[in-house]
């Protein structure tokens, strides 16, 4: 089936859900939904076979300060649920305030998602409802909670502590 085809097809598929899209290359489609939609645009998805999912990855959206350091619109971080069948791409993104990271996890649908969810949440900092394993996946036990790496707040932590603490617990 030709590429445009298969991504007009998913888009239809949950076209009552969409906020907004956009196609960056002509075998990919971004579409972008509500936190109230996600679950159920995810079902639809998976009810209706289109593709498989590939991987799930994170973005922060910085807060906006303008010159007089006042804070024009809050920080967001934005999870992408990639979909692949054959050569189209289909992207699913959804935004949650840095105040409120919460997202339904949709393991009980696909349970593979549950290694890209473990990795969303402890270098993003997403909260996964209801996601069946939170333990660590990349970063050591002994790393701080409430410090997400690849946050663009993040600017470093002091390393030789926290080695120190890995090795006292070897």
């Amino acid at each position: 089936m030709e590429t445009n085809t298969l991504l007009e097809s998913g888009k239809l598929l949950i076209e009552k859900w969409i906020e907004s899209s956009n196609s960056p290359e002509e075998n990919r489609l971004d579409i972008w939904v509500t936190r109230d939609n996600f679950k159920t645009v995810m079902q639809e998805i998976v009810n209706k076979r289109w593709g498989y999912l590939i991987t799930i990855t994170g973005l922060d959206i910085a807060p906006v300060i303008d010159s007089e350091n006042n804070e024009t619109q809050p920080g967001q971080l934005e999870a992408l649920y990639h979909f692949t069948k054959d050569s189209a791409i289909i992207t699913v993104r959804v935004k949650v305030p840095y105040t409120d990271p919460k997202l339904e996890s949709i393991c009980d649908l696909i349970p593979s998602a549950t290694i890209y969810e473990r990795e969303i949440i402890e270098l993003f900092g997403f909260e996964l409802i209801n996601t069946p394993n939170t333990d660590r996946l990349v970063l050591p036990d002994s790393w701080p909670e409430g410090i997400y790496p690849l946050r663009k707040s993040f600017t470093s932590l002091q390393v030789p502590e926290i080695l120190a603490k890995e090795q006292t617990n070897d």
